[in-house]
């Protein structure tokens, strides 16, 4: 998990209502996460609503785009599939600038790059 600027730049360009009171991370230090098991939540956590995702990108930084339950990651015959759970501000792949379709799985393959939020990229890696 990174700060991608390119991302965010083009977030911002598409001038959403919050987009000028969101900025880019100063610092953002890369995160590595595992993948095991068949699901792994991507999303931010609430002790109040008892959300504990098992990426976690509550900060800091913390990118306010990104949703409580974001994403899911689910395992498929070739290795893992990313599903949009109704997010608020969409997931997005390699840079492209329409969303995937809310709880429809889509195979993902080395390299590929996941968009959350403002500036949130998750870059798969086989293993």
């Amino acid at each position: 998990m990174s700060a991608d600027r390119r991302y965010y730049d083009s977030v911002r360009s598409e001038g959403g209502e919050d987009a000028d009171a969101i900025g880019f991370p100063p610092f953002c230090p890369e995160r590595r996460f595992s993948l095991r098991g068949e699901q792994v939540t991507i999303g931010r956590r609430s002790q109040t609503r008892g959300i504990e995702p098992d990426i976690d990108l509550t900060g800091p930084p913390e990118d306010p785009g990104v949703s409580r339950l974001h994403a899911l990651l689910v395992a498929d015959a070739g290795g893992w599939a990313i599903v949009d759970m109704n997010s608020a501000n969409g997931t997005y792949l390699n840079y492209a600038r329409e969303s995937l379709e809310p709880n429809t799985p889509r195979s993902l393959a080395d390299g590929d790059r996941v968009h959350l939020g403002a500036w949130t990229t998750i870059t798969v890696h086989a293993c």
